[in-house]
């Protein structure tokens, strides 16, 4: 297990240094990285010429890369446009949204596994239309304005009962104390986002699973299996579930990846202090180098998200470790 770590970590170097050149080479092409600063009247020309020296600027983009791709592997991405370290700013948002995104993952999946394969087990019945429909609904919801009707819904509950349930809004209260009460506050608030981004990924994983397990639960090993007098429950626990999972796990561990860098609608809706701020901030304020440090991160993640995958197949299905 350890070789089959170690050649999926190999794999994954080539892979992000391939992204950080369409990163530095993309986002530079778009035009003066200090054009915010060169409009500024409050910033002196020495100022620009200091910025101009400290990114090397006056040298050619290949020279650049390669400042700016040492700058953030040995000095975690370097500094903003305006001379602030990117990495105090970034992990913490990073971490902020990590809470958001493994907490909707994880219980997604716990929701959507069970509902596929009820959904496979009882085809066409009427629990199968009502879960199906359930899905398609989720499909078609766009998220921020199911985040939104969340944040009415709650809201108006606050006003007429006055007890709060959850929070609509930011990451904590403005003293959440310590310890136990902290983390009760903090899912206090998470609970509305996570709840958005849990509906939304079931929708999806339930139908890949559905899918998956109607084929496996026709396949002749399993008839097999019920010839020789296995339990139906044992047939599907110990031999369908198992392989109909593999599928799902790519699709769990690209959006893994992808949501990490994507909750930015919902982080904006409930006004979390993670990711998606970060990057709003950045691009508002025309920080090229936090916006390349944002795309890094999230294309690291999305190499994490697929190693995840590459571990599941790996204890799924032990032929994928040759």
């Amino acid at each position: 297990m350890i070789r089959f770590i170690g050649k999926r970590l190999l794999l994954s170097v080539p892979v992000l240094l391939l992204a950080s050149v369409v990163v530095f080479f993309g986002l530079s092409a778009i035009g003066d990285p200090l054009a915010e600063l060169r409009r500024s009247p409050n910033v002196s020309q020495e100022t620009i010429q200091n910025t101009i020296e400290a990114k090397h600027l006056d040298d050619p983009l290949p020279v650049q890369y390669g400042y700016w791709l040492r700058d953030a592997v040995t000095d975690a991405f370097g500094t903003t446009t305006f001379g602030q370290e990117i990495w105090p700013e970034l992990s913490r948002a990073a971490w902020n949204t990590l809470q958001l995104v493994v907490a909707a993952e994880v219980i997604a999946l716990l929701l959507a596994v069970p509902i596929g394969v009820i959904s496979a087990r009882r085809q066409y019945s009427w629990l199968d239309y009502g879960l199906t429909g359930l899905s398609f609904l989720g499909y078609s919801i766009p998220v921020f304005w199911f985040a939104l009707i969340l944040q009415v819904v709650f809201t108006n509950l606050f006003l007429d009962t006055g007890v709060r349930v959850f929070y609509t809004s930011g990451l904590n209260s403005v003293d959440p104390g310590g310890g136990l009460v902290f983390v009760l506050d903090r899912l206090q608030h998470l609970a509305l986002p996570v709840l958005a981004l849990v509906y939304l990924n079931v929708a999806a994983y339930s139908r890949y699973m559905r899918s998956e397990m109607l084929e496996v639960l026709g396949a002749e090993y399993l008839r097999t299996a019920r010839a020789k007098g296995v339990p139906e429950r044992l047939v599907v626990r110990r031999h369908a579930l198992r392989n109909a999972l593999i599928p799902l796990v790519t699709v769990a561990a690209l959006n893994f990846g992808m949501t990490f860098g994507g909750a930015i609608v919902t982080e904006t809706v409930f006004s979390l202090d993670g990711m998606g701020l970060f990057f709003i901030d950045a691009l508002e304020s025309r920080d090229v180098y936090s916006v390349m440090a944002f795309l890094m991160l999230t294309a690291v993640f999305i190499m994490i998200g697929n190693l995840l995958a590459d571990l599941s197949y790996g204890y799924l299905d032990p032929r994928s470790r040759t």
